[in-house]
């Protein structure tokens, strides 16, 4: 390798890890964000009652992590156990709310459409100074004025009560009303017997069938004293969609839901209208509270045995392997700080959670970066045993150990790969960190390791320094530079 090269790739990486690095710590905003196990939090076990087919408990599953989202819940880890189903809820603090949301069989529910409502927009506490004004009452509560020229207070939305009047969001488009009134339910969602996203006349829409007596209820009770209204599709306090009842919608026939829709949001509906209630019947088996104070003493000590391992490590190569070892703690060091840029964005971006399963993964991983200075320095031996000298055997040395580094960092990536796909809880947390790991493994050996030897190696007094010198390290003291 080119000295222009190896200077090129080492500054690179140097100013892209350090420079993020430093990026990430002046954020406050910007940290790993802790796991269950590490910050605290719930663990709800819900187990379903009778026999529910398997299908129904995977759309469970699903439908309880959409409302666990809701919550605001950093990367909440909801899985399936057998017929079980775990979830766990890190740094939540209305448990209460949690443990009432994860578990509770919500009802499909269809509502008339009383009037569309401007976005709700919350309103500081009125002054108690003279020549305030403004739209308020006697308390203060600010009124919106509805398109029919009446008044309603401007209320947060309400609960999903069925036998009420209630102001609820909508998922709609911007620009588009996201508050509706509507009025008490007219038919749940055990009317609906299957759904559909379909394609018909140029335009995506949904397609639902009723059960049998579901059909003639749909007809009564929704569509007949509605039409040429609108009627919402509610789930879970939001209302999903509101169509207008068209005429002629007869019992016994499938319904089309049409409008402006996308594929995907017809889909989205469809399914929602298929499994809108959570279709089993769920207890909850237990409720497990984790204490920060216990979360921390597990992080506490898992940095402790992280540090003390490293020490070790970073002491153990600088004695076999002298002013090579340094090599060894510049590559940890860089690898240390990508994984905390990379741990922290994603966090903020995604939700990735650091567990304790995680920072194991990390700790186990050193073993492996470690793995790939020994054989590229044993590779560097073998060249210089062989009568060639320091600076002719790096890249020689470097092209032979990279085959075998790859070779063994992908088995690493394969298993872990595997484990990731296939294991549920924490042991996908140790296998994504242990993968993430050895990738920047590879990187940093190609941009950092074999940069920095090629540019030590011609340096003369590095290689033939008495005692500490590379020379001293590959076991040659008397080698040429």
């Amino acid at each position: 390798m080119s000295v222009r090269r190896a200077l090129t790739y080492l500054i690179a990486s140097l100013v892209v890890v350090v420079g993020s690095f430093a990026a990430t710590l002046t954020l406050t905003d910007k940290r790993p964000v802790l796991g269950l196990d590490l910050q605290g939090g719930i663990s709800v076990t819900l187990a379903p009652v009778g026999d529910p087919k398997p299908e129904a408990i995977d759309k469970a599953v699903e439908i309880i992590r959409n409302r666990v989202d809701s919550l605001g819940v950093a990367e909440p880890e909801i899985s399936r156990q057998g017929d079980l189903i775990i979830v766990d809820l890190p740094g939540v603090r209305d448990r209460e709310k949690a443990q009432r949301l994860v578990g509770r069989t919500a009802e499909l529910r269809f509502r008339t459409v009383l009037q569309n409502l401007p976005p709700y927009e919350p309103t500081p506490p009125p002054t108690t100074g003279t020549g305030a004004t403004g739209a308020t009452g006697a308390t203060g509560t600010t009124t919106t004025s509805t398109p029919d020229g009446s008044q309603i207070p401007n209320t947060p939305p309400e609960e999903d009560t069925a036998g009420a009047i209630v102001v609820l969001p909508g998922r709609t488009p911007p620009g588009a009303p996201n508050r509706y009134q509507l009025g008490p339910t007219l038919l749940t969602g055990e009317a609906v017997s299957s759904a559909d996203g379909t394609f018909e006349n140029g335009s995506w829409g949904v397609t639902v069938n009723f059960t049998g007596k579901g059909g003639q209820a749909f007809v009564d009770k929704v569509a007949d004293p509605n039409v040429g209204k609108q009627v919402a599709i509610v789930l879970d306090g939001v209302v999903q969609s509101a169509p207008v009842i068209n005429a002629g919608i007869t019992a016994g026939n499938p319904v089309r839901i049409s409008g402006d829709f996308t594929q995907q949001e017809a889909e989205d509906l469809a399914l929602v209208l298929r499994f809108g209630a959570l279709p089993v019947q769920l207890k909850q088996e237990t409720v497990d509270n984790v204490s920060p104070s216990l979360g921390r003493d597990q992080l506490r000590a898992g940095i402790v045995a992280g540090v003390v391992g490293l020490a070790l490590v970073a002491l153990y190569m600088i004695l076999f392997y002298r002013v090579l070892g340094l090599v060894v703690w510049l590559g940890l060091a860089m690898t240390g700080m990508t994984l905390y840029t990379i741990i922290s964005w994603l966090g903020y971006s995604i939700g990735l959670t650091l567990t304790l399963a995680g920072v194991t993964g990390v700790i186990v991983s050193v073993g492996v970066t470690v793995d790939s200075y020994v054989v590229y320095f044993e590779r560097l031996k073998d060249e210089v045993r062989a009568g060639r000298t320091v600076r002719s055997s790096v890249d020689r040395g470097f092209q032979r150990s990279f085959r075998t580094i790859l070779a063994a960092d992908l088995v690493s990536l394969i298993g872990a790969f595997v484990l990731w796909l296939l294991a549920v809880g924490a042991v996908r947390g140790f296998a994504f960190f242990l993968g993430l790991s050895t990738l920047l493994d590879l990187i940093v050996s190609y941009f950092v390791m074999h940069p920095v030897v090629s540019l030590m190696a011609r340096r003369r007094g590095l290689v033939t320094m008495r005692g500490v010198g590379i020379g001293a390290g590959l076991d040659t003291p008397e080698v040429a530079a």
